[in-house]
């Protein structure tokens, strides 16, 4: 079988105020409502409208023999219906041709897969019931925060009640193996896995615009003589990448749509494969071995490990007090909380805190509204104490309780800390109370 499966991501955060020390206690809103506002509805004018404009004409014109695949978090759902509701309209009009999946994952594209399995599991819940009320299927296939995928964490999925899950072909897991082809768990061999194979995936989302890159400019014909190239004997070509790819990281003078718009058709004209979703691929192919992950892996920069965002002392200390409170926020009804307790999960917060100022630089440095990572988790921080007093106010009865947050991924977290340099210098956690960290 020559199968291609073309998944693409959409995500934003809600990003948050100037949060100062003073307003601890004070005032309960944290986010900024203009940059959110302003970034949603650029980026629909940009990439989700026309890409979904795109992609519709091709199913048109190909039927069943073009599908493709999204993954949408709550936190991007939340802000369409905010700012920008036309983009849900459009995501609705290509999930009525039937050839188009939408995944699960957790609903504010958070780490909590690292941290407390009761929270994943409550996440995952919450996004596949919002994915089945607006698009009319409850997703059957899985895609976790930034493709983070280990045996443990894929052992959960399976239990529940998803067939397949989607991680990166990262190559210190795979050795010599080939992303091109259907593995499946370690722990829980009901559970198949597909492989991003993340040098074509890349070429598309990264390489793209890059006048200095040898094979510049990609061509639909080009790319379609890659596909060609490939191993006959491998069963499918996994690309996955970011839909802000198109329009956004991509502007569109790039060429980018047109490209889009182009390469189906050369695949489907100059080549065997054929597009399939993830939930057909499951049904359709068998795991040529398990896939041992020990150890979680992520699709991000150069190491595809979990150092974006933990591992430094300001990402841990940030991410440690998050979860100290989580014990208590499972027993609030308080809607408020509730919201801003999925929203401050949002991997983003973490990621801006990122001392990786190497390799990945550039990558980190978009879409950050904080000009150093410290600041980032001196904002976060002030942020957190204030919901924290909030939470102490409404579960007064909980108060002084133990946190007994679960733990299924402490050697992940060991290992994570020990590569990422430089490191921060340690500072102290905040307190739930009005004393935490000034900014100036």
């Amino acid at each position: 079988m020559s199968a291609i499966c073309l998944y693409f991501h959409v995500h934003q955060p809600f990003r948050l105020r100037t949060y100062r020390f003073f307003d601890i206690g004070d005032n309960h809103f944290y986010y900024d409502e203009f940059q959110n506002r302003t970034i949603s509805k650029r980026i629909a004018t940009r990439c989700y409208l026309p890409a979904n404009k795109v992609l519709l004409k091709l199913i048109e014109r190909h039927g069943k023999q073009f599908k493709v695949s999204f993954s949408i978090s709550g936190n991007a759902i939340d802000q369409m219906e905010m700012y920008a509701p036309e983009v849900i309209d459009s995501f609705k009009a290509l999930a009525k041709t039937g050839c188009v999946e939408f995944l699960a994952e957790t609903y504010s594209h958070n780490l909590s897969s690292l941290r407390s399995p009761e929270e994943f599991r409550r996440q995952v819940e919450l996004h596949s019931n919002k994915m089945e009320k607006l698009f009319g299927v409850k997703p059957t296939s899985f895609r976790n925060t930034e493709l983070i995928y280990s045996d443990e964490i894929g052992a959960m999925v399976a239990d529940m009640g998803f067939n397949l899950m989607l991680t990166e072909g990262a190559k210190h897991v795979l050795g010599w193996k080939s992303p091109n082809f259907m593995y499946c768990n370690a722990v829980n061999p009901k559970l198949k896995v597909l492989l991003r194979n993340f040098h074509l995936s890349d070429d598309i989302a990264f390489r793209f615009s890059n006048k200095g890159w040898s094979e510049w400019p990609l061509t639909a014909d080009k790319f379609a003589g890659w596909v060609n190239a490939l191993d006959p004997k491998h069963e499918v070509l996994n690309l996955f990448m970011d839909y802000e790819t198109f329009g956004e990281h991509q502007w569109a003078d790039t060429g980018i749509f047109e490209f889009l718009s182009a390469m189906p058709t050369t695949i489907l004209k100059k080549t065997k494969y054929r597009f399939h979703t993830p939930a057909e691929l499951a049904k359709k192919l068998q795991p040529v071995s398990p896939i041992k992950v020990p150890y979680p892996i992520s699709w991000a920069d150069a190491e595809r490990d979990l150092t974006a965002w933990l591992g430094n002392d300001l990402q841990d200390d940030a991410f440690d007090s998050l979860y100290s409170v989580a014990h208590k926020v499972k027993h609030c009804t308080d809607p408020e909380l509730l919201r801003d307790w999925n929203y401050l999960q949002t991997s983003d917060h973490f990621y801006y805190m990122c001392t990786k100022w190497f390799s990945d630089g550039e990558v980190h440095q978009y879409f950050n509204p904080y000009p150093t990572p410290y600041e980032a988790y001196i904002n976060y921080m002030n942020v957190l104490s204030d919901f924290m007093l909030r939470i102490e106010k409404a579960c007064p009865q909980l108060a002084g309780a133990p946190a007994g947050v679960e733990e299924p991924a402490k050697k992940t977290r060991a290992k994570a800390k020990s590569s990422q340099e430089p490191k921060a210098t340690k500072t102290k956690k905040a307190a739930p109370k009005k004393a935490g960290t000034k900014r100036k």
